[in-house]
């Protein structure tokens, strides 16, 4: 389904073809209706330019609908269902979490270890295990400063380690990009391979995202990459990460820098929900490390998170009035979402560039709303 107005029941008969192919039972048309009409409206009142949307059930035929456009600024482009978007902090969970399970598969990282056991130059106040590091639970700051002109992915990291706790480690949840910068180090200190490397290698090809990854300028078409927001000096980010950290780090890091689209980000979701299996029959994942990504895993008392996906916090809008507390996912700043739904076997993604041209837009009611539809999409017919 491509990107233009439906003439009249128009999308109701594509829906009704599409899941009369598929063995699954049907989406329900009315409340794709809602999801359409919810972004179209946060379009028109220039909270964002555009964006694509994919809801799917296990089993049946998934929607996907692109909306408004890919780009405003310099010249106007329609938004496309292959479209590559900044997915910003969907790295941590895309990318970073599942390779952490990985390696921890593999008998080479320890969850419960502290992390100077892997980066033993890093001489925070306090021992930091893994685990809290997932969790946001490590009591370290929001971010790493950008007053001062450092540069690189080794100044980065010495920054992150000279960072004064908030909180002791284990009693407090904080939401820290430097918790999964430290993670992205962690992983390429182990791996022995650069992290967008590994990344590519080791997980988003085994699970046929063949579009996703880190300087998607290397390997795809700049046209295909959604912009970003302009600076001040006038350039147009485009297949550039828009976070200015990562940005600062060459683009590479755990919390962010991953373009994706959201026919992959459903390869994805289908394997978690399936347990770990992808596509093509074959095991990328155990059924514990999907466990542990997408259940209660965080300290008693504070915000539920897994070891990555966001379960019921200050940040769990897009579970909406439906999905119930077993659903899990994440959100982008960019304007992304991804929420999973075990029960329900359901996911839907949200990919766009609220960013673009700037200042940025407010979706965050859009992805409420967007949750609460694709639940009831997803529901079989009565």
């Amino acid at each position: 389904m491509a990107n233009r107005k439906f003439k009249p029941y128009g999308w109701l008969g594509a829906v009704l073809l599409l899941s009369a192919c598929a063995s699954g039972p049907a989406l329900q048309p009315e409340a794709l209706k809602e999801a359409d009409q919810a972004i179209e409206q946060m379009i028109a009142a220039h909270q964002m330019p555009g964006g694509v949307y994919r809801v799917e059930r296990l089993g049946g035929a998934p929607y996907q609908h692109a909306y408004g456009q890919r780009a405003v600024l310099p010249a106007p482009e329609v938004a496309e269902e292959s479209t590559v978007y900044d997915a910003a902090s969907l790295t941590k969970v895309v990318v970073t979490a599942p390779l952490i399970q990985i390696l921890r598969e593999r008998g080479l990282l320890d969850i419960e270890a502290p992390l100077q056991r892997y980066l033993p130059d890093c001489a925070l106040p306090a021992p930091i295990t893994l685990r809290q590091l997932l969790t946001h639970s490590s009591g370290l700051p929001p971010s790493l400063p950008l007053t001062d002109a450092w540069q690189g992915r080794d100044q980065a990291l010495a920054l992150a380690c000279r960072q004064t706790l908030m909180a002791p480690p284990g009693s407090a949840f904080r939401y820290s990009d430097i918790n999964y910068i430290l993670l992205g180090a962690i992983i390429e200190r182990v791996s022995g391979k650069p992290l967008q490397v590994v990344a590519r290698e080791d997980w988003l090809l085994p699970l046929g995202m063949a579009d996703s990854g880190y300087l998607p300028l290397q390997r795809l078409p700049r046209e295909r990459i959604a912009p970003t927001e302009i600076l001040a000096e006038g350039q147009v980010l485009r297949g550039e990460v828009h976070d200015p950290t990562s940005r600062r780090m060459g683009g590479v890091a755990g919390h962010a820098g991953l373009f994706t689209t959201t026919a992959d980000l459903g390869r994805l979701a289908r394997t978690l929900l399936r347990g770990g299996v992808a596509d093509d029959g074959t095991r990328v994942l155990s059924a514990e490390s999907v466990a542990l990504l997408s259940t209660p895993q965080s300290p008693a008392g504070l915000a539920v998170r897994g070891l990555g996906f966001d379960i019921d916090s200050t940040f769990s809008r897009p579970r909406g009035t439906l999905y119930p507390k077993t659903s899990f996912g994440h959100t982008g700043f960019t304007g992304c979402v991804l929420w999973m739904d075990p029960s329900s076997q359901s996911y839907f993604v949200l990919l766009a560039n609220r960013v673009h041209p700037g200042p940025p837009g407010n979706s965050l009611p859009l992805y409420g709303q967007l949750g609460t539809a694709s639940a009831r999409a997803v529901q079989p017919s009565r």
